[in-house]
């Protein structure tokens, strides 16, 4: 009796086990298809995917930042010596934050960009964005390279204004791309905010 109610046992236990290992494996399955999901409702637009599309738009608003990185290189030692707010960021925090911001955008925009090419119409969001991005470039020139502390902080301002404008239009198409514009509004409004004392302490 004995030897059959251990052998139960292991049974039971082996079958356990098995199932344990099953559901383990179901559940893995399951995380990668999640995955997959995620990224699909990222990358795909129409169950469409253009890969040179997206790389281009990343590009340009990455390929653009990294540009102007390039031209104001020589007025960190300016920008350094300023007198600042005590909630101004570590500069290394500058060029990560931003990295990540035209990724985002970048993405974004190759949302827009493809549901322009399925035939919606956007209704001038695309052309928006062009419009603030061209302004997110001028506007680091002017801050950093002629030290326009106070026309900065205007231009900076319209820029979050556009900012605003393109994400809700962004929103009317694409919700995914309004979403991905929003980390974008944050960390502009923090700017608009640091720009202003910047202004305050260097040149009123």
């Amino acid at each position: 009796m004995r030897k059959k109610e251990s052998k139960d046992i292991k049974n039971k236990k082996n079958i356990s086990n098995k199932i344990d290992k099953q559901q383990k494996k179901v559940a893995k399955k399951m995380k990668k298809k999640e995955k997959g999901n995620i990224l699909g409702r990222i990358f795909k637009i129409n169950n469409k995917f253009n890969l040179v599309a997206l790389i281009k738009n990343i590009l340009l608003a990455l390929g653009g930042g990294l540009l102007i990185g390039f031209l104001t290189r020589n007025s960190m030692i300016v920008y350094n010596n300023l007198k600042k707010p005590i909630f101004t960021p570590p500069a290394i925090i500058f060029p990560i934050v931003w990295t990540i911001l035209y990724i985002l955008m970048g993405i974004a925009a190759y949302r827009i960009y493809m549901n322009n090419k399925s035939g919606r119409d956007d209704k001038g969001a695309y052309f928006y964005y062009l419009i603030q991005l061209s302004i997110n470039f001028l506007w680091s020139i002017i801050f950093f390279n002629f030290r326009l502390y106070g026309i900065s902080f205007i231009l900076i301002i319209v820029l979050l204004i556009l900012i605003i404008l393109t994400t809700i239009k962004f929103f009317k198409v694409d919700k995914i791309a309004g979403a991905l514009m929003i980390p974008y509004i944050l960390w502009v409004s923090f700017a608009s905010m640091l720009t202003f004392f910047i202004w305050m302490f260097n040149e009123m």
